[in-house]
């Protein structure tokens, strides 16, 4: 079954618990508040899932090495994103090098970013990867190159399209296969999920996309939404849980697994 995650304001995160298959964490709030920290120890404590990132989208660059370190240590996840290095492929294998050598607790299983501008450097990163005995390989969302493989007018929908096309193409030419492990990083359109039926080996996935849309007031249609919320983590980690409207956010959360055929889960 396909683990879903959407990251919620801090107002939010006790209800997360009901509609999340895991918890994603964000290391560099681990550091920042209080609260946040407290979260992620109890949802330890709860035995739940939980997936700690590097912090690159929110910070521009992965968060301290040390600090990393640290938390991996005390919240042992089940999985960690290793830090890579937007677009650059190059630099995102030698990290991805070099954290393979570092000995995290035997529950934590590193995962690494596939980061490119062409679909022969997203071919590269792939299989260095998988050369490196990494178990798990994500895919994020946003990568410019995305709209090169898939010429859109609706450049969002380009984006969505593109990395449905370079994974496709991955299990085509066999360097994916359906029995590998993949997450996929964030969207550009929520619909973009319902387009991997078929594909396996998709095995988590987050995004805050029904949620910021409904901070924004805007709803789901029966297709989804053909516009990326502006809102994000970054400006709307402390909305006030008064300014939510939970009949939206409920609806929102309903037609993203509705549109994507996850209400059920499926494989």
């Amino acid at each position: 079954m396909i683990k879903i995650s959407h990251e919620v304001p801090k107002c939010l995160l006790e209800q997360s618990r009901q509609f999340n298959d895991y918890d994603y964490c964000l290391p560099h709030l681990l550091d920042q508040d209080p609260e946040y920290l407290e979260f992620f120890r109890e949802s330890k404590r709860q035995g739940r899932y939980i997936i700690m990132d590097n912090s690159l989208h929110e910070l521009g660059k992965a968060y301290d090495t040390k600090r990393l370190l640290h938390w991996i240590d005390e919240l042992k996840p089940n999985e960690f994103i290793v830090p890579d290095v937007w677009e650059n492929h190059i630099q995102s294998v030698v990290n991805a090098r070099y954290w393979s050598g570092m000995e995290l607790p035997k529950e934590t299983t590193k995962v690494a970013v596939v980061q490119a501008k062409t679909l022969h450097e997203a071919f590269l990163c792939t299989q260095t990867y998988k050369d490196l005995r990494y178990q798990k390989i994500a895919y994020s969302y946003g990568a410019s190159y995305y709209n090169d493989i898939c010429i859109h007018p609706n450049k969002n929908i380009g984006k969505a399209l593109g990395r449905v096309y370079v994974i496709s193409t991955l299990l085509n030419q066999e360097v994916l296969s359906q029995f590998d492990r993949v997450h996929l990083l964030g969207c550009a359109v929520p619909q973009e999920f319902g387009w991997y039926q078929g594909i396996n080996c998709i095995e988590s996935i987050d995004t805050s996309n029904p949620i910021m849309a409904a901070l924004e007031g805007n709803m789901y249609n029966i297709s989804g939404l053909t516009e990326k919320p502006k809102a994000n983590m970054n400006d709307h980690y402390n909305t006030s849980i008064e300014d939510i409207d939970f009949d939206l956010l409920e609806a929102n959360l309903t037609l993203f697994k509705n549109i994507n055929n996850l209400q059920h889960g499926r494989k």
